[in-house]
């Protein structure tokens, strides 16, 4: 767009950017979340250096069942989203495709070798993955939509140009 009104054709094209983020985000939440990327780099390089190979724990059933039905509620979500076509849904296939890559790097990671591991690479190459990056696709899909709504609603009260 040329200054909100449109471009200059008066037609308005797919590849524009809208923009999304409000200006307190900009000077307030990006900052942040910089500044944590940033602290993270050195904290992983520390926990490298401090943590145990090996670590037993009392609650890895229980970790793992409440991990399995997060990643569950969040593709039923993704389905549901789907199917209702509602405005949440970029918000619950990018969160099913964050958990089913982290869920097939744990699967993998803490396997315990061998056929195990095998498993779960076969597992995560047949099914995780693949449908973490549809996740995602139907996120950056949604997306797109959701900036073409964008600008039709913003221009209320004015009719769209008629295509040619």
């Amino acid at each position: 767009m040329i200054d909100g009104q449109g471009s200059p054709d008066g037609h308005e094209h797919e590849d524009e950017v809208v923009e999304p983020v409000n200006g307190w985000a900009r000077r307030w939440a990006a900052p942040i979340f910089l500044l944590v990327a940033l602290f993270l780099l050195p904290w992983t390089v520390w926990l490298t250096w401090v943590l145990p190979s090996r670590h037993v724990t009392d609650d890895w059933d229980l970790a793992w069942v409440g991990f399995d039905a997060a990643l569950a509620v969040a593709v039923a979500l993704t389905g549901i989203g789907i199917l209702r076509r509602a405005p949440w849904l970029q918000g619950a296939a990018t969160a099913a495709g964050t958990m089913l890559l982290a869920d097939a790097w744990f699967d993998i990671t803490l396997s315990s070798g061998g056929a195990s591991r095998m498993g779960a690479v076969a597992e995560a190459l047949v099914s995780e993955i693949p449908l973490a990056l549809l996740a995602f696709w139907i996120a950056a899909d949604t997306a797109r939509f959701f900036g073409r709504w964008q600008q039709l609603t913003s221009r209320a009260g004015r009719p769209e140009p008629a295509r040619e």
